[in-house]
């Protein structure tokens, strides 16, 4: 069975053929896909999945990893803060050696960069790229996962020089996107439904990774996975934790990692460990990035799962926590509202006491909480598996290659009750 036949039996074998049909036009192209890391975070999982897909329907792509200093990426986690609205001021200095990296980069990448039909440019890393290829023969298209929806204006007028160069860019929702002289699209993230992240899994693992990490059995679990970043609100948790165990008993898992492209996680981590002030049932872990089924098994272990962002470009561990059928408690921001439909697949809060109040409701409600978690899934398998992002990723090629030159709105949310 080849990769695209698994995917029939989860998303119907009328879904695959669409895809097949649609990538005909572009058969035999060169596509590159260039993001800053290549383990740690929602991009890099999903060119994982994304290119192999590509691949295998006829279309020759690759992904690239820009390489970058110290500097470098605390200048472009600038950026990134900057862009979800933090007034963050980046040094003439800093600008350079962004500038200078990117240079760098570019004469390594010369080759393959100006050959190919189509390259996909991920976040601000690596989109100053384009100004060292003039005689580039494809389309260059900017696709942005941040919520940019209110940057810092100083540090988006610098960007957006850059990134008014690309033949097109990619946001996340409509609310993301900016002014900018060239077509826009919105297109949604994806989980893969086959990964190791998202597969059925045996009990008995669900078990033994409990054991592992010392979860109890007897109170109820709440999680978050995530990075330790301050837009994920690590320390929110553990407060709206504090105040629902006031009434119920319960236990609390934060599950993260870090990303080579930012500095910042490990002062985070710190900042977590000093609130948790060694409360036993606040299990902080710090997991490898290829610990993809220990994830899995601990969403399936949750009663309940939380993405307590403050600002979110998307949040892929909503939708992988969703396709297992559990509520989501998230935060009233960015991509997560496109998912977490309020009352409907969980709820949306802005506080850590909204968040204990919607905790406990939940404890309380089983029934409510299996119906919200049906209803999930449900929402996950109609807009948010692979095989959709796949579809609107070759629909915006043919418009580009094309030359289409109205923004087209490639989301199809089913969000009806």
């Amino acid at each position: 069975m080849d990769l695209l036949e698994r995917y029939e039996g989860v998303a119907g074998k009328e879904v695959v053929e669409h895809l097949r049909q649609l990538s005909m036009p572009l058969q035999g192209k060169r596509v590159v896909h260039v993001n800053s890391t290549r383990e740690g975070g929602g991009v890099a999982e999903l060119l994982a999945k994304i290119v192999p897909m590509m691949n295998a329907l006829g279309i020759d792509t690759s992904w690239e990893v820009i390489r970058g200093s110290q500097s470098f990426f605390e200048c472009t986690k600038g950026f990134h803060n900057s862009l979800q609205g933090n007034r963050v001021i980046i040094s003439q200095k800093a600008i350079d050696e962004y500038e200078r990296i990117n240079r760098e980069n570019a004469n390594e990448l010369k080759k393959t960069l100006e050959e190919a039909d189509f390259v996909f440019i991920h976040d601000p890393q690596p989109a100053a790229l384009i100004k060292h290829f003039p005689n580039r023969k494809g389309k260059w298209i900017w696709r942005c996962h941040i919520d940019c929806s209110r940057p810092y204006r100083p540090v988006w007028k610098y960007l957006k020089e850059i990134v008014s160069g690309f033949d097109a860019s990619i946001f996340s929702t409509a609310q993301f996107v900016q002014s900018l002289p060239h077509p826009q699209y919105i297109i949604a993230p994806s989980i893969d439904p086959l990964s190791e992240k998202n597969m059925e899994l045996p009990s008995e693992e669900i078990e033994s990774v409990k054991k592992r990490f010392g979860i109890r059995d007897d109170i109820p679990m709440i999680l978050q996975v995530s990075r330790y970043d301050r837009f994920k609100d690590p320390v929110g948790v553990i407060e709206a934790y504090r105040l629902a165990r006031r009434i119920v008993p319960l236990q609390l898992v934060l599950a993260g990692g870090g990303a080579t492209d930012d500095p910042e996680g490990d002062t985070v981590l710190k900042e977590v460990r000093q609130a948790a002030n060694d409360d036993p049932d606040i299990h902080i872990l710090v997991l490898p990035p290829d610990a993809h089924r220990t994830i899995n098994a601990l969403q399936r272990a949750a009663d309940i799962v939380l993405q307590k962002s403050i600002k979110e470009g998307f949040g892929l561990t909503v939708t992988e926590a969703m396709w297992k059928s559990k509520p989501v408690i998230g935060g009233d921001t960015g991509g997560i509202r496109l998912q977490v439909i309020d009352h409907y697949t969980g709820f949306r809060v802005r506080t850590p006491e909204g968040a204990a109040l919607r905790i406990r409701y939940l404890l309380h409600a089983e029934e409510k909480r299996r119906e919200m978690g049906e209803r999930a899934k449900r929402f996950v398998r109609e807009n948010f598996l692979l095989t959709r992002h796949l579809r609107e990723y070759l629909s915006l090629m043919i418009a580009i290659f094309h030359e289409l030159k109205d923004r087209v709105d490639l989301s199809l949310m089913n969000c009806s009750n």
